[in-house]
């Protein structure tokens, strides 16, 4: 299959705070602000995945502490019950597991109610083929580029296909949807990811083991707007807040 690019939407860049100092969130938020468009949370439930980390309360004091819009990516069981929660404390993006319910039209729709937007997360071992027609119910499909629950993996290039296939879907049913990869998103990866037609990019250990993270973040821009062919002009304001 071909590669199919979208240049219609300005690159995304969201570094994992995962990957980031817990003890000084506000700080590592402001270190990569004027460079980034969101901050992406993993909020994992040690159920849904066998790790545990944020939640409503940090969500709630991040949102308080940044101006940039807080990408939540939950983790979780049950997201018809928890998913709204994050929402209403003022999240931007609330991407839940497909394979966390059996409802995720009604799940999205309970979120753009709420006043977020709506993603739909595809794990690694997950087809995507079977959500494609449920894609405009949603405002982001993120792809998992590993498996979900833990930082610091390798990168898996054959789940680019999942991409390609997601964004001839957008392209020809005219959807307006980003695709957001997740999974050793770094230098040597993010070009085949834009290539592939993602157009928003989570990065951890590559953005936050920087010794400039803000730099780190512009780095990877710069390549994935090389790859994607985008026009965006040098100094630009980061693509999306």
């Amino acid at each position: 299959m071909s590669d199919a690019k979208n240049t219609t939407q300005p690159t995304v860049i969201a570094p994992s705070l995962l990957a980031s100092d817990f003890a000084h969130l506000a700080d590592e938020a402001a270190k990569v602000a004027p460079e980034v468009d969101w901050l992406h949370v993993d909020v994992m439930d040690n159920h849904f995945v066998p790790n545990l980390t944020l939640g409503p309360p940090v969500v709630k004091a991040l949102k308080a502490a940044t101006d940039v819009p807080l990408d939540c990516h939950l983790m979780i069981e049950e997201p018809e019950r928890w998913a709204v929660g994050y929402a209403e404390l003022g999240a931007h993006n609330v991407t839940f597991h497909a394979e966390a319910t059996d409802d995720p039209v009604t799940v999205a729709k309970n979120l753009r109610a709420a006043g977020s937007k709506a993603g739909l997360a595809i794990d690694r071992d997950t087809p995507v083929e079977r959500y494609l027609d449920i894609l405009p119910e949603f405002d982001t499909l993120l792809i998992m580029t590993i498996k979900a629950g833990f930082g610091g993996q390798k990168f898996m290039p054959e789940l680019l296909d999942k991409v390609r296939t997601a964004r001839s879907r957008i392209e020809t049913g005219h959807l307006d949807l980003r695709i957001e990869v997740d999974g050793g998103i770094a230098s040597d990866t993010i070009e085949q990811a834009a290539e592939a037609g993602a157009d928003a990019f989570v990065a951890g250990t590559a953005i936050y083991g920087a010794e400039d993270p803000a730099a780190a973040a512009l780095a990877l821009r710069r390549l994935a707007d090389t790859a994607r062919k985008t026009d965006t002009q040098e100094g630009a304001r980061p693509g999306e807040r």
